[in-house]
């Protein structure tokens, strides 16, 4: 018995094979996994637990801004986000809060400073609800004014943060004419 194997040759041009090859490469690198892309970005204070009170003239408050990837990864982005500050409401003497730079100045790096108004004053944008005049009686702060800050990065914007500001004296009778709640708790 006699086998005859056939040496034909198939004519394949190179640039369709290189084409095939590229085309299935291409197929895997998308099929083998999830793109990591920004989901949302988010804007915290740092350090700050509770009532966020940006208190006494000077005082400094330091922002965070993260992006937030669909794969879970957080990147804090803060140096390179962009930054829209509205006043909101009035100090505690009613008159509307001043645009910044006047009340607070926010930097390119997240950093906010308590500044004078327009008067040379600093701001008060909380009330004390506790009238009562009895010894020992304890403070009931309400702010009755803030500045609202979002972040924006790479298209994306931020949930706001509201920032009220102690940097001057109120003009409530209880507490020395203080301004808003204090770290030692009044």
């Amino acid at each position: 018995m006699r086998v005859e194997i056939s040496r034909r040759v198939c004519p394949v041009k190179r640039t369709r094979i290189l084409v095939t090859l590229l085309a299935a490469f291409a197929l895997l690198s998308t099929s083998c996994g999830v793109g990591d892309k920004i989901g949302s970005v988010s804007i915290s204070a740092q350090g700050v637990t509770g009532v966020i009170n940006l208190e006494g003239m000077g005082s400094t408050l330091q922002l965070q801004v993260t992006a937030n990837y669909t794969s879970g990864k957080q990147i804090d982005e803060t140096n390179f986000a962009a930054y829209t500050i509205t006043a909101e409401g009035v100090g505690d003497t009613g008159a509307a809060l001043p645009t910044p730079p006047f009340g607070i100045q926010l930097n390119n790096t997240g950093m906010i400073t308590a500044t004078e108004d327009q008067n040379g004053y600093g701001l008060c944008t909380w009330t004390n609800l506790n009238t009562s005049t009895t010894g020992g009686s304890q403070p009931a702060w309400f702010y009755t004014g803030d500045y609202k800050i979002v972040a924006t990065y790479r298209g994306f914007t931020s949930n706001p943060i509201y920032i009220p500001v102690a940097s001057g004296s109120g003009n409530q009778s209880i507490d020395n004419y203080a301004c808003g709640p204090s770290a030692s708790g009044g």
